[in-house]
């Protein structure tokens, strides 16, 4: 037979007092949640003791958690993901800046060269002629004529 451990119970503490009137009985007042209450023993005799907590005197079995929403989930799941989108892009155009200030200087280099190039025609043209006696100007008049919607097309060139 298995030895069982001793279990260690405070003694019971019990009162006894001789009332000074038959009616008068001394009752102190027992603090609440302490585990200690009035007990009557299987002889008739009432006396403080320790007491096991009742099945009534346990606390409530705590709530089960709400489930969390879907929007905070899809929160969850987005926050990181765009913060880190955001950060590449600081990145790239971190990298990228020296370049686009590079390829400005190249556009206005060729905005100046379009420049340079449209003028350049423009200053040939009017200096050419200053010097020289200038060619008459030719006109060419054309003259044509169909009949009917799917006629045939003739006409006359006349140089002067």
């Amino acid at each position: 037979m298995p030895h069982e451990p001793a279990v260690h119970h405070p003694a019971p503490i019990t009162w006894t007092s001789t009332p000074t009137h038959p009616t008068t009985t001394l009752v102190p007042t027992l603090p609440t949640n302490t585990g200690i209450a009035w007990v009557t023993l299987p002889d008739g005799t009432r006396t403080l003791a320790y007491t096991h907590p009742t099945p009534t005197d346990t606390a409530p079995a705590p709530a089960t958690p709400a489930a969390v929403p879907t929007w905070a989930k899809t929160t969850a799941l987005l926050a990181p993901t765009l913060g880190s989108g955001i950060g590449a892009a600081g990145i790239g155009i971190s990298y990228a800046a020296p370049g686009v200030l590079a390829m400005a200087e190249a556009l206005w280099a060729l905005v100046a060269l379009i420049a340079a190039g449209t003028a350049l025609p423009l200053l040939l043209r009017a200096t050419r002629g200053a010097g020289r006696g200038r060619a008459p100007v030719q006109h060419v008049t054309q003259n044509i004529t169909a009949t009917g919607l799917f006629g045939r097309a003739t006409g006359t060139l006349n140089n002067r």
